[in-house]
């Protein structure tokens, strides 16, 4: 007997395929980072998130002794909830790849994150005075 026709798009397959190469970190790491991008609305924003409300104060999240990247991009999403995430995607995903791909070591990529994270804050901030 044939085993089942793969009916999925193919991007869907091209990404299990990809996903069945990973070793168990990195597929862990990218669920987590589709959960991540998943989280957010169609704007970018989270779907709670009103485009046209008040820019808000971070959130007070303290930074956790021992972090994941990813666990710091959730942490980041949370403390910076007003903010754009596709304009935050492409550099988030590129430090990502620097830690996952290229083994930079996860306390540095997290400062960078902080450090994108507020800059975009600190330029959505300085165009909504």
């Amino acid at each position: 007997m044939l085993p089942p026709k793969n009916t999925a798009p193919p991007d869907q397959q091209r990404l299990l395929r990809l996903f069945r190469q990973l070793g168990e970190t990195e597929r862990r790491s990218l669920l987590d980072f589709a959960e991540f991008l998943a989280g957010r609305g169609p704007s970018g924003r989270p779907a709670s998130a009103s485009p046209d409300a008040p820019l808000e104060m971070p959130a007070e999240i303290p930074r956790p002794d021992s972090e994941s990247v990813v666990a710091a991009i959730r942490r980041l999403s949370q403390t910076f909830h007003m903010l754009d995430k596709d304009e935050l995607l492409h550099e988030a995903s590129g430090l990502m790849t620097e830690h996952v791909m290229q083994g930079k070591p996860a306390a540095e990529v997290i400062d960078e994150l902080e450090l994108t994270f507020r800059r975009h804050y600190e330029r959505v901030k300085s165009g909504s005075d």
